[in-house]
């Protein structure tokens, strides 16, 4: 088998253009299911992850086809995203065998996301193999890829100190408001929506012990949840324009596939504030606020790719744990493109098994009657001896004497090493060469 991985990330496309491609939880399985019928008659094994950083299909197929795939596979995202597929191979990085591979642990053990060595990623690609799975589509060369990503993630985390030099995005954004506000402790923050992100921002936020937390959620139900671990107001989404002037710190992370906070709500914010400065955190892909809030003079807003200039810290320890994750993660690829080009050989080895079954089958149904003519036992195992010996040889015998003259010698060599082995000339008792 063979296979690639189709990537638009934040290293290849800015964030507007990455919000087209973003697929909630709820439409992976009806999308590997289109995709894997619009490639019906090379029937792949399909995975697709979606984060707010990176759209990546990974495809696996017979050798034959998989090189066939590459471009129907661009241009079924591309219609998804709605743009062409030349605009979107200008923002793509295809990668096959062990490049691909390559890719998915070092996504899997967060050496390429953002924020260096960050957990999350790894969360999310498990549940894009569930996925997968669900839609029947993962199949055995996608799900050992996985595995070994997962594997590779988890030494990698447990070997180097990959994860403690890192700063999240949530850290980030705290950061950002303590430039801005001289006490966090006397501002009001809002967060919009209720997923990990959020309860990760609100975690770092509670603990500056701001003046007043609230969480605006399109299910209340959810929102009152995680409002009640940090002693948090919960308000509807509906709300929020008729309240959003109430806030000095506003970061919002929805699947939402629009805009929730426009730039008339904050201007409006701004004129009841009497243009007291706002900040405002957009973690989600696509945008949950207009692009076009960030041109308002009172109002210091901050997306995803933002907030990478500041998560991306160096240092001596940062590089010498990259570097240890690194070669965990080039032994991995090794082992997989091993095991991968071992399992090209198992349809032959199918075919052989499946071959000599024949030929003992047939063998035995001879022996079988003559026995039953009365043929004496040590006549019939010479015959069926013989006659399996004869099958067997039968193919190399044949090669050897119509091969070409100047093919002869190879062939011969060939044959050697799988008939005579441990009798090869020069070979010792144990079946090695003399020195």
């Amino acid at each position: 088998m063979s296979v690639f991985a189709l990537s638009l990330n934040h290293h290849t496309a800015p964030v507007d253009l990455r919000g087209r491609f973003a697929f909630t939880l709820d439409q992976l399985s009806p999308a590997l299911r289109g995709l894997r019928e619009g490639l019906q008659r090379a029937q792949p094994e399909v995975a697709l992850l979606s984060t707010c950083n990176r759209t990546e299909l990974y495809v696996a197929a017979d050798p034959g086809r998989s090189r066939h795939l590459v471009r129907p596979t661009l241009e079924w995202l591309a219609t998804q995203g709605g743009v062409s597929a030349d605009d979107l191979t200008r923002h793509t990085h295809v990668l096959e065998q062990g490049a691909a591979a390559r890719h998915a642990f070092r996504v899997a053990s967060g050496l390429d996301s953002m924020v260096l060595g960050e957990p999350q990623i790894l969360g999310q690609m498990k549940q894009a193999v569930r996925e997968a799975d669900s839609a029947g589509t993962l199949g055995t060369t996608l799900h050992q890829l996985f595995q070994r990503s997962f594997s590779v993630a988890k030494e990698v985390r447990t070997s180097t100190e990959i994860g403690s030099h890192s700063i999240s995005m949530a850290a980030a954004a705290v950061r950002l408001a303590a430039q801005l506000f001289e006490d966090l402790r006397k501002i009001r923050v809002l967060f919009v929506g209720a997923g990990e992100m959020i309860e990760l921002a609100t975690t770092h936020f509670a603990a500056k012990a701001p003046k007043h937390i609230a969480i605006a959620n399109r299910t209340l139900e959810r929102g009152e949840k995680l409002a009640s671990h940090f002693g948090a107001e919960a308000m509807r989404l509906a709300d929020l324009p008729s309240r959003l002037h109430e806030f000095d710190a506003v970061i919002s992370c929805t699947a939402s596939t629009l805009p929730l906070i426009g730039l008339g709500a904050v201007e409006r914010a701004l004129k009841a504030r009497k243009r007291r400065p706002m900040f405002m955190v957009d973690l989600a892909v696509p945008r949950d606020i207009e692009p076009e809030v960030a041109q308002l003079d009172d109002v210091y807003l901050y997306t995803v790719d933002d907030l990478s200039a500041i998560v991306q810290t160096a240092g001596e320890k940062r590089q010498a744990a990259v570097a240890q994750a690194e070669a965990i993660i080039e032994s991995g690829v090794q082992n997989f493109v091993h095991w991968l080009d071992q399992r090209s050989t198992v349809p032959l080895i199918q075919a052989l098994n499946t071959q000599a079954d024949a030929w003992r089958t047939a063998e035995i149904a001879r022996a079988r009657k003559q026995l039953a003519k009365g043929g004496s036992v040590e006549d019939v195992l010479e015959a069926l001896s013989r006659g399996l010996t004869q099958k067997m040889l039968h193919g190399a015998l044949a090669e050897l004497h119509n091969a070409d003259p100047n093919q002869r010698a190879h062939t011969a060599e060939v044959v050697s090493r799988l008939f005579l082995r441990g009798n090869l000339p020069g070979a010792d008792r144990d079946g090695r060469g003399q020195a």
